[in-house]
């Protein structure tokens, strides 16, 4: 590459980067801050480590850092303090000019994701409390509280991130140099690829658990409106969304940034405040929507999720119909494609022929090396055209199904081909024009905004022209 930026900063390209809380600074700082315990002690409690524009990077904040990608489970054995530090003044680097642009992040997506990674991180560290504990924070809602800054401002230096490389593109002759201009021997290896193909059965509840279901959610429903029960307290104790229900089922839907299905938002945006939906379906089950307050194109709401029932014959039953399908297949009376497109529930591959799509490259090979661990155990002791046995699965909308799965194509470890790699070289030529792009809009903004480094991080040997020497 003609520019190059620190790994940290690469990273930030394909992740939702995770950042230290700022502040927004007067003109003036205190390098360090420090309080009196007696005549003769004083404690440091934090310092300034740099300024970047409007806001600050506190030596706390690098600890942080270290702290929230162990969390994450990323090593940070080969990380160095400074490589870190110049992660930060990159991250505020872009905050700053975010600002300017008038970039804005949606709430709600913050706090859902907020969610989301505490209740990982809970269920990783083994409760809420021992997680408080390892933040060494003083309640959940503090720890909350802090999360959503760092997520925040994260999502904003990503989003300006994103705003610098959206509109870039790469040619084919551009593809064509690029690939010209390595060295033979230097040319990458491209590991072992497969193409997998499922079959998906799910099972089916009965209409009486359905009934159930729905008569449950119009006694919640008159229950609050009738006799003024909490909404908030049945979301806490009834509802089954894992991601809503601890915040007592609320989300703040936008009109012009669409996050639910459309079923969903299409019942919250016809209530006016303070009405109760009448219950209705989902691909994730019944719902009723209490609508809390209107903000222009902003919807405060409140929602239960209850699912259906499956009782044993239905679960019974789907296992066995997939059961017959793969012996079928494995008979010669049936392709796996035919099958696939007859008798899979699942309508992403139903009609490919039951096969997977790469969620990072979109297209159908999946890199042996790369692969989910998940998926790579279910398809690793299976030949080409063989099929799997069957396995149970679940996913959030269906928490049990069943599938079966085959390998239609196998591509063994080689040197990079331009005709057969094309669309791998492409990628790397546009991540390449990507960097450079970034890499020109840093070396711009650097010169056009006020930086100051305090302190031993002075010392760093930074790629970036943080000294504007």
């Amino acid at each position: 590459m003609t520019k190059s930026l620190s790994i940290l900063a690469i990273l930030s390209l394909m992740v939702f980067s995770q950042l230290s809380a700022q502040e927004i600074i007067e003109d003036k700082i205190e390098e360090v801050r420090e309080v009196q315990l007696d005549s003769t002690q004083l404690i440091k409690i934090d310092g300034v480590a740099a300024v970047i524009g409007d806001f600050v990077v506190l030596d706390s904040d690098i600890d942080k850092q270290f702290a929230q990608l162990e969390a994450s489970g990323v090593s940070t054995k080969e990380i160095t303090r400074c490589q870190l530090f110049g992660k930060l003044l990159e991250d505020k680097l872009y905050m700053h000019h975010a600002v300017i642009d008038s970039i804005e992040v949606n709430d709600a997506e913050i706090r859902s994701y907020v969610d989301q990674q505490l209740e990982g991180f809970a269920q990783q560290i083994g409760s809420m409390d021992k997680l408080i504990a390892y933040y060494n924070k003083s309640s959940e809602q503090e720890l909350r509280d802090e999360m959503y800054e760092l997520n925040k401002n994260g999502k904003m230096a990503s989003m300006m991130q994103q705003q610098i490389i959206d509109e870039i593109e790469v040619t084919p002759e551009e593809v064509r140099q690029f690939f010209n201009k390595i060295p033979v021997e230097e040319r990458p290896l491209f590991g072992t690829e497969l193409r997998v193909a499922q079959i998906v059965i799910i099972p089916q509840t009965t209409q009486d658990e359905i009934d159930k279901v729905v008569k449950r959610l119009r006694e919640f429903r008159a229950d609050v409106i009738d006799n003024g029960a909490s909404f908030t307290t049945k979301a806490v104790l009834y509802s089954e969304d894992p991601g809503s229900k601890r915040s007592g089922g609320k989300m703040t839907l936008n009109k012009k940034r669409p996050m639910m299905v459309k079923e969903f938002r299409e019942v919250a945006f016809s209530l006016q405040e303070g009405d109760v939906s009448e219950p209705f379906k989902t691909d994730f089950g019944y719902h009723i929507i209490f609508l809390e307050k209107v903000r222009g194109q902003e919807y405060d709401v409140r929602h239960i999720l209850l699912r259906p029932k499956l009782n044993d014959k239905a679960i019974l039953a789907a296992k066995e119909k997939l059961e017959n399908v793969r012996q079928s297949i494995v008979d010669g009376d049936l392709s796996f494609a035919d099958a696939a497109k007859e008798v899979s529930d699942e309508k992403e591959t139903k009609f490919d022929g039951g096969q997977l799509r790469n969620p990072e490259t979109q297209d159908y090979n999946f890199e042996l090396t790369k692969m989910d661990p998940e998926l790579y155990a279910q398809i690793q002791n299976i030949g080409d055209n063989e099929v799997s046995p069957v396995y149970k699965d679940g996913d959030r909308i269906n928490p049990i199904k069943f599938k079966i799965l085959t390998v239609t194509q196998r591509t063994d470890e080689h040197e990079a081909d331009f005709a057969k790699d094309y669309l791998k070289i492409k990628a790397l030529a546009l991540q390449e024009k990507q960097l450079n792009a970034i890499a020109d809009w840093q070396e711009e903004k650097i010169m056009d905004t006020y930086i100051k480094i305090n302190g031993e991080l002075r010392a760093c040997d930074f790629k970036s022209n943080w000294f504007k020497n």
